[in-house]
């Protein structure tokens, strides 16, 4: 039978993200929930390989307000004490951080990071981001780290960039799954973001894709063998 990977998306329609086009090469079946859509989430993690949390336009700080968010949380919860593979995508990651208790919440200073940046590993043992690298940003909110998570990669704005919680569960603040077709979209879609402190002008963007996000995607490669080794 082959196995499957959950794919849960916060923003509609479809993307052939890197992530997911990876996981396919794989000869993994995708699963996708649209749950911003109203579309259900398993009510088991069991029968999946792993399951990808994506990112979207919402806040973790307005959760209280966003019932399918508040439904999410208690369903993370359920899927991390049953010890299965998750990686978290930016909001994705802050949703995962929030439900181990962490908090998520904007910049003190008002900053965002929109745009590539480079990060730093931590020297945690057996982490998967082994050198610096310069990887893409969309985010207004950060998360603290949680109780009993191993801080992977640091930032010079947001502190905390990647974790990992036992040995399954990831959160990337950053964006490897990123293509040049949805950076396109996503600067002009929500160009409104752009005059945020901290965001970079749309020629920075695509300036530093061109030297950036082939390494980004190779190291993506890696990291998804990392996280699901296989057989």
């Amino acid at each position: 039978m082959t196995e499957r990977i959950l794919l849960i998306r916060h923003m509609p329609g479809e993307r052939a993200d890197r992530v997911a086009v990876n996981l396919a090469r794989r000869g993994y079946e995708l699963d996708q929930v649209w749950v911003a859509e109203g579309q259900a989430l398993p009510s088991r993690a069991d029968g999946y390989a792993g399951a990808v949390i994506y990112g979207g336009s919402q806040m973790v700080s307005q959760i209280e307000g966003i019932d399918y968010l508040k439904a999410e949380r208690e369903w993370l919860s359920s899927w991390i004490a049953e010890d299965q593979p998750l990686l978290g995508i930016c909001l994705g990651a802050q949703l995962i951080a929030n439900t181990l208790g962490a908090r998520v919440c904007p910049h003190p200073d008002g900053m965002t990071e929109i745009g590539y940046a480079e990060i730093a590993p931590t020297d945690a043992e057996g982490n998967p981001i082994a050198e610096p690298m310069t990887v893409y940003h969309w985010h207004h909110e950060g998360f603290d780290l949680p109780d009993g998570a191993e801080l992977l990669a640091e930032g010079q704005v947001f502190e905390n960039q990647a974790f990992r919680f036992g040995a399954n569960v990831y959160g990337l603040q950053f964006h490897p799954e990123v293509t040049k077709e949805m950076m396109a979209q996503w600067l002009e879609n929500a160009k409104e973001s752009l005059a945020k402190p901290g965001a970079q002008p749309p020629e920075r963007h695509r300036s530093m894709a061109e030297i950036h996000f082939e390494p980004s995607g190779l190291w993506l490669e890696t990291f998804l063998d990392h996280w699901l080794p296989g057989d």
